[in-house]
C-alpha cells in the first residue's frame, strides 16, 4: 500500500459507502443563498471545487429550521419558509456534488442559543461577549415546536436528494450543546437534570429524523468532546479548570448518542467561550485532536471523524490505519486548498497549500464582521469561483514584477497561469520577504510551508526570476513591459525616541534570536511582538510586552479572537507582563523608561527589542514611471498589513491586466 493509500479506503455510514476517508468540515460562509432563498451558483461551484478535489463527503453549513421560535436566524433563509423553491434549488446543487464525485449531507440547525444576543436559549444565562446580557429561557412548548420544525425540515432534505444530515451541534457552545451543558442548562424539566434529559433533545431528533425519512437514512452528530471552558466568556488552556463538558463526560455522550440511533460523530473541541479550540489558530498543534478522538472511537462502533487542524497528514494516516479515526474532517485547510485529497492520493503533499491557522480569512470575516463573506487568506478564489476565478489572459502581455515578498510571488503566479510572460526582480537572494521572519517561529511553520509552496509553484511555471537585482529604469525598460508592478514591502518603523537605536529591530531579534538575553523587554504589542514574546517566552525567557494603547493586539486589523483569546492565555500561562498603557520615552543602557498616566517607569532588561510596526518603503512609482507602462504598487508597499491583504492584492491586480 502507497502511503496514502489509507485515504482512499471507503468508509460505511451505516448503509451508505463514501468513496474514501476525506470529509469538508461544515462551515457556514454567509454567501450561499440566492435571492429566492435557495442555494445559489456561489455555493455549488464553491462546493462542486471540493468534490473535484477529492473530497468523499460534503457536509453543508448550518441550516436553520426555525422561524416561529428564533426571532431571527444568523444562517440565512430557512427551508420551511423558502418551500418548494429550497428543495428545487437543493435538487440542482446537489446534483452537481454527485456530478463532481462526493456524496453530501445537510447540516440543520436546532438554534444559537445563548452565543448571539437575544436569542432563546435551555436556561436564563449570560450571553456570550456580554457580562449582563441575559438569553431567555425556552418553554417547554418552544423546545416541541423547534424539534417539530426540525424534522419537517428533514423531510424536505431527504426530497431534495441529499444523502443524509448532521445535527448541528452540540459542539461550539450552540443550542443543542446548551443543552447538554449542566453549565448552561439549569432546567427542573424532562430537558434539564441529569446527562440523559439533557440530551432528550438530541434524542428526539435522531429518533424524529429516522421516524420521517427511514432507519436508514445517515445521521450524525457534530459533537465537542470537551468544551475547556473555566467561566463564562474565559477559556481553561489545559482544561483543568473545565466548567463545562469534561472529556469524561464527553465520551459518556458519544456512547449515549451511538444508543439513541446517531450513525456517526463528527467530533472537534471548544466553544465560543474558547474559541481557540473550536477555531485553532497556529499556536496549537496540528493533529492536537486524535488522541482526544481516539477515546471516542474506543467506546463506539460507529464512525468517529476528526476535524480540528487535521491536516497533519502523515498523523492521521497512521491514525486511520491504527483504527484511532475513522475519517478527517477539513474545514480551514479545505479553503486554502480544495484539491488537499487529490495531493495526497498523487503522493504530492509538497504540492498542498498550507492553511495557516490565521483566522483572517474565514472566522474574522463570518465571525469577527472584518467584513464580507468567508473565504481564505491564502486562495483569494475560495468561496468566489463563480464570481471571480481565474480569467484568461488579454493577449501575449509582458508583466514586471519588482519585489519578490508574497504580493509579488502571487502576482507572478497568477499572471503566469493567465498565459503572460513574467520577470520577477529580487534584490536579495532568495524569494520570500516578510515570510521569511514570519515563519520563523517555532509556532508557524506553516508560513514556511507557504513561502516554499510559493517558490516551488513559480519554479514549475518557469517564471524568470532574477535575484540579486536591484532593476533599475532602464534594465526594465528593456524588457518592454506591457506592466510594471512594485512589491517592494515594508521596513520597521522607527520613531524619534531617544535610544531607540540601542534597541533590536524585531526582524532581527526573530532571525537571530541567539543574540537575546534572559530578559527582555519588546516594545509593541502588535502581532510582530506579541509572537516575538511568546516564542522567547516558550523558551523560559523573562519577557515583558510593552504597548502605548490600551490593549495588545488592537492596531490595524484586529486579531481573530481564537487567536487574540490563546495568545493572552499563554501569555498568563508562561508568564509574560503585560504593560499596556505605556510609551516609551527612552531606551538606556539598563533597559526602558516608560511613561503612563501615574508617571514614569523604569525597567531593566539585558535585551529591548522594537516592535512598534512597519511603514511602506520610499515609493519608487516615479522611477519606474517613464519606462513605457502602467505601474502599480501593491501589498506592504501600500501599506502595511497582513499576509491576506497581500495574498489578495497580487491575485485581484494580476487578474485584471
Amino acid at each position: 500500500m502507497a502511503k496514502y493509500d489509507v485515504y482512499k479506503t471507503p468508509l460505511k455510514i451505516d448503509k451508505l459507502t463514501l468513496d474514501n476517508r476525506f470529509v469538508v468540515a461544515p462551515m457556514s460562509m454567509g454567501c450561499f443563498y440566492g435571492e429566492d432563498g435557495g442555494f445559489n451558483e456561489q455555493a455549488t461551484q464553491y462546493f462542486a471545487a471540493r468534490a473535484k478535489g477529492g473530497f468523499g463527503l460534503i457536509i453543508t453549513g448550518a441550516i436553520g429550521v426555525d422561524y416561529q421560535v428564533d426571532p431571527y436566524s444568523a444562517t440565512g433563509p430557512i427551508p420551511l419558509q423558502v418551500g418548494q423553491v429550497w428543495i428545487d434549488d437543493a435538487k440542482k446543487f446537489v446534483d452537481e456534488i454527485h456530478a463532481s464525485g462526493a456524496k453530501v449531507f445537510a447540516q440543520l440547525t436546532l438554534g444559537l442559543g445563548r452565543n448571539y444576543p437575544g436569542l432563546p436559549a435551555p436556561s436564563e444565562c449570560i450571553v456570550y461577549g456580554t457580562t449582563d446580557q441575559k438569553s431567555p429561557a425556552l418553554t417547554k412548548e418552544q423546545i416541541k415546536l423547534k424539534i417539530s420544525q426540525y424534522i419537517d425540515t428533514a423531510k424536505m432534505v431527504k426530497e431534495a436528494g441529499f444523502d443524509g444530515i448532521e445535527v448541528h451541534a452540540m459542539h461550539w457552545g450552540y443550542l443543542l450543546d446548551q443543552f447538554g451543558m449542566s453549565f448552561f442548562n439549569h432546567r427542573t424539566d424532562e430537558y434539564g437534570g441529569c446527562l440523559e434529559n439533557r440530551l432528550r433533545c438530541a434524542k428526539e431528533i435522531v429518533e424524529g429524523v429516522h421516524e420521517v425519512c427511514g432507519s436508514d437514512y445517515p445521521v450524525g452528530m457534530r459533537l465537542g468532546l470537551q468544551t475547556y471552558i473555566k467561566d463564562v466568556n474565559k477559556a481553561t488552556l489545559t482544561g483543568k479548570e473545565e466548567v463545562g463538558r469534561t472529556l469524561e463526560e464527553g465520551i459518556e455522550i458519544a456512547k449515549l448518542l451511538e444508543k439513541y440511533g446517531y450513525d456517526f460523530l463528527d467530533v472537534d473541541t471548544g466553544t465560543y467561550d474558547s474559541f481557540y479550540y473550536a477555531e485553532p489558530p497556529m499556536y496549537m498543534p496540528q493533529g492536537f485532536m486524535i488522541d482526544i478522538a481516539a477515546k471516542a472511537k474506543a467506546v463506539v462502533k460507529i464512525p468517529v471523524i476528526a476535524g480540528g487542524r487535521m491536516q497533519a497528514y502523515d498523523a492521521a494516516a497512521k491514525a486511520i490505519e491504527e483504527g484511532k479515526i475513522d475519517g478527517v474532517a477539513l474545514g480551514r485547510q479545505s479553503l486554502a486548498n480544495p484539491e488537499f485529497p487529490n495531493k495526497l492520493y498523487q503522493d504530492t503533499p509538497e504540492k498542498i497549500r498550507p492553511c495557516l491557522g490565521c483566522n483572517l480569512g474565514c472566522w474574522n470575516r463570518v465571525v469577527g464582521g472584518q467584513g464580507g463573506w468567508g473565504s481564505c487568506a491564502v486562495n483569494p478564489q475560495c468561496a468566489r469561483e463563480s464570481i471571480d476565478g481565474l480569467k484568461p489572459g488579454d493577449g501575449k502581455k509582458k508583466i514586471v514584477i519588482i519585489g519578490g515578498g508574497v504580493a509579488g510571488m502571487e502576482t507572478a503566479r497568477t499572471a503566469t497561469l493567465r498565459g503572460y510572460d513574467v520577470t520577477l526582480f529580487e534584490k536579495s537572494d532568495h524569494l520570500g520577504g516578510h515570510l521569511i521572519e514570519a515563519g520563523a517561529h517555532s509556532f508557524k511553520s506553516e508560513v514556511q510551508k507557504l513561502n516554499e509552496w510559493y517558490q516551488r509553484e513559480l519554479k514549475e511555471l518557469n517564471v524568470c526570476v532574477k535575484l540579486g537585482q536591484e532593476p533599475c529604469a532602464e534594465c526594465v525598460k528593456a524588457e518592454h513591459p506591457d506592466a510594471i508592478v512594485l512589491a517592494i514591502g515594508s521596513i520597521p518603523s522607527q520613531p524619534d525616541i531617544p535610544g531607540l537605536d540601542k534597541a533590536i529591530l524585531s526582524l532581527d531579534a526573530i532571525q537571530n534570536p541567539q543574540q537575546l538575553g534572559e530578559k527582555i523587554v519588546i516594545v509593541g504589542g502588535g502581532l510582530v511582538g506579541c509572537e516575538l514574546a511568546l516564542d522567547e517566552a516558550l523558551k523560559g525567557k523573562d519577557v515583558t510586552v510593552v504597548e502605548a494603547l490600551d490593549h495588545i493586539l488592537s492596531s490595524g486589523i484586529p486579531a481573530p479572537t481564537p487567536n487574540a483569546q490563546m495568545l493572552g492565555d499563554l501569555f498568563e500561562a508562561k508568564n509574560v507582563t503585560v504593560l499596556t498603557g505605556h510609551k516609551l520615552v527612552q531606551v538606556t543602557e539598563q533597559g526602558v523608561v516608560l511613561e503612563n498616566t501615574d508617571g514614569t517607569v523604569e525597567l531593566e532588561a539585558d535585551s529591548v527589542v522594537s516592535a512598534i510596526g512597519f511603514a511602506p518603503r520610499e515609493s519608487l512609482k516615479n522611477v519606474f514611471s517613464e519606462c513605457g507602462a502602467p505601474v502599480y504598487e501593491i501589498g506592504d508597499a501600500v501599506k502595511a498589513a497582513t499576509i491576506m491583504n497581500a495574498v489578495w492584492e497580487g491575485y485581484a491586480l494580476a487578474n485584471q491586466l
